[in-house]
């Protein structure tokens, strides 16, 4: 890959950093659901305490499918299983750099709706399942359309609408508006935590 030059050194330099403020491994595996529901192993650079308690997750989770509100991260006032510098590397993005591999494997693609987590798709109905019929995506519709902003049906209404529309042209518009998109998640990310504490 082209970028491979890049990619590299400032994945090194993560790897660096998460083994010298947690114990374990630098990688996190995590089933997740792709195209056609077909399941793969994701690779992110982990964020979080090793054997992190999943039922935090799957819980919320679950909160924002029945709920219509804003799918506001769990760790935006504050998780206490995100290592040292986690949050920064998750509002970033930085933690999804190894789903490079995913790419390049087949199993993602640069642009495409986020691969959703095994229990999650358990719980789809067939509409939810139309996110499922192409590859999910580093950066997406969604990713760059408000994101932490949009209810979980409205994550699903711009999911589907890339699949209906999906072109080199729309795709080529969501990398242009990927980066911005991520400064100003970061920047919100920073607001949100100093106006108050978390609630775990």
């Amino acid at each position: 890959m082209a970028a491979a030059p890049l990619i590299l050194p400032v994945g090194l330099l993560i790897g660096l950093a998460i083994k010298l403020v947690s114990p374990g491994p630098v990688l996190f595996k995590q089933e997740r659901v792709g195209y056609r529901g077909r399941r793969f192993t994701c690779s992110k650079f982990r964020s979080m305490v090793v054997n992190a308690d999943p039922s935090v997750h799957q819980g919320h989770l679950a909160t924002l499918m029945r709920a219509d509100r804003p799918m506001v991260k769990l760790d935006a006032k504050g998780d206490r299983r995100v290592i040292p510098g986690g949050i920064w590397l998750r509002s970033s993005g930085l933690d999804e750099l190894p789903q490079v591999l995913n790419v390049i494997l087949g199993d993602m693609s640069l642009v495409g709706p986020r691969p959703c987590v095994a229990y999650e798709g358990e719980q789809y109905t067939a509409r939810h399942n139309r996110r499922l019929e192409t590859l999910p995506g580093l950066t997406g519709l969604w990713q760059v359309s408000g994101k932490n902003r949009t209810t979980f049906e409205e994550m699903i209404d711009l999911d589907v609408h890339y699949v209906d529309h999906k072109s080199l042209f729309l795709d080529l518009r969501i990398m242009a508006r990927t980066v911005p998109a991520i400064a100003a998640q970061v920047i919100e990310q920073r607001l949100s935590r100093n106006n108050g504490p978390g609630v775990g």
